[in-house]
């Protein structure tokens, strides 16, 4: 990332108009697209060649159209530990999320559904929270991991879930007080009985909190 905050992007999405419009959009907030692919090993090569700040991609991709974005961006995590990667799916895939989360070193990482970049807003500070080292996780897919494990967060109050799910959209107190209208201190109370109560071991980075959660719920 670079001093005025924008970065040096490589793109990958089969989409011409998707592509396009991502390419537009990255633009028009001062962000560099060194390269926009339409394929997966074109992903891998342009990496190489451009050394971007963060990578953004597709999940399914020529030629098969199964995972193949996927797989290249934990590829190049595993050779490149702290890149950020933000993926982008047509569909709620928790499969997909997790093994993403669990790739090079658990830090900068993102997973949004397409839907998601038409909130122009909330697509660039994602894009920014993952280039910074952060992790984003979509709240439909929060949704989805919170309901397949009920019984583990039935000890938590109904605003103790509340916090839960927007810290785990990586959220900061910050942002936690303001969208429940509380103060940061009562958030910060709240998530130390969150981690309390799951057995979780207390954490001061936002992005190791909600790698901490998702474990937890994934397992």
């Amino acid at each position: 990332m670079r001093a005025d905050g924008t970065l040096r992007v490589v793109l990958a999405e089969d989409g011409v108009l998707l592509r396009d419009g991502l390419v537009a959009l990255l633009t028009r907030f001062g962000h560099e697209v060194a390269a926009a692919v339409g394929d997966a090993e074109a992903l891998l090569a342009a990496v190489a060649e451009h050394e971007p700040d963060i990578v953004v991609t597709d999940v399914r991709m020529p030629p098969g159209f199964q995972d193949e974005g996927l797989h290249a961006a934990i590829r190049l995590r595993a050779t490149r530990p702290a890149l950020p990667v933000l993926v982008l799916s047509q569909y709620v895939q928790r499969t997909y999320a997790a093994d993403l989360l669990d790739s090079g070193d658990g830090t900068g990482v993102g997973y949004l559904l397409k839907d998601r970049v038409g909130q122009v807003e909330e697509f660039v500070a994602a894009l920014a929270e993952v280039a910074s080292g952060g992790t984003v996780v979509d709240p439909e897919v929060v949704r989805q991991l919170l309901r397949r494990r009920r019984d583990p967060l039935s000890s938590l109050s109904p605003r103790e879930r509340e916090v839960l799910a927007l810290i785990a959209e990586g959220r900061s107190n910050a942002a936690v007080a303001r969208a429940l209208v509380v103060s940061e201190a009562a958030v910060g109370k709240h998530i130390g009985s969150i981690l309390t109560k799951l057995d979780l071991p207390p954490a001061t980075e936002t992005h190791r909190r909600v790698l901490a959660v998702l474990a937890y719920l994934r397992g």
